[in-house]
């Protein structure tokens, strides 16, 4: 056997394990857009055997590789490779606010915009009431608060107009 195929059959470092275990995972991601193959140590095995001589110490390195990426797990038991614990965390409690809120995505293309520009101290007070008023309700979808003025979303852009122009003219 030559030195460099011996080489390759001696046993990967741990962090040389940690390597290979993410590919796997990443490729898994990247070809099915989610792992479905891979819940813990001993389902990498068939790959790491493969490439080196099946032992105990290549079981516990791969273990070992595993334990310390500290992959979260889906709800399923399966490893996620692209996040952290605390991102897993937070993303369920951003889904979990979400539902709370009925929350619905919504393309802007769908909305025509108007910039309503005002001076003064008295423009935080106009978004207030712009944004509590009933006569607005049903034209206005949402408002934001900018340094010139305002920006307002609606589904009916004339009829906006002509409502705050007759405000503005009286």
């Amino acid at each position: 056997m030559s030195e460099e195929t011996m080489g390759l059959r001696k046993n990967p470092s741990r962090k040389e394990c940690e390597k290979i275990i993410k590919k796997i995972l990443m490729t898994e991601v990247l070809e099915r857009g989610t792992n479905e193959h891979f819940k813990s140590a001993s389902d990498f095995m068939g790959y790491f055997k493969s490439l080196y001589p099946a032992s105990d110490s290549l079981t516990k390195q791969v273990q070992r590789a595993v334990k310390n990426l500290h992959m979260p797990k889906d709800e399923r038991g399966y490893f996620i490779i692209n996040k952290t614990e605390a991102q897993m965390n937070q993303d369920k409690e951003i889904a979990f606010l979400m539902n709370k809120c009925n929350c619905v995505l919504t393309p802007f293309e769908n909305y025509q915009t108007l910039f309503l520009k005002c001076d003064g101290s008295y423009k935080d007070y106009l978004y207030q009431l712009l944004s509590e008023s009933e006569t607005f309700a049903d034209k206005i979808i949402t408002i934001i608060n900018s340094s010139n003025g305002l920006i307002l979303f609606t589904n009916n852009k004339q009829q906006l107009e002509i409502m705050i122009n007759s405000l503005i003219n009286r």
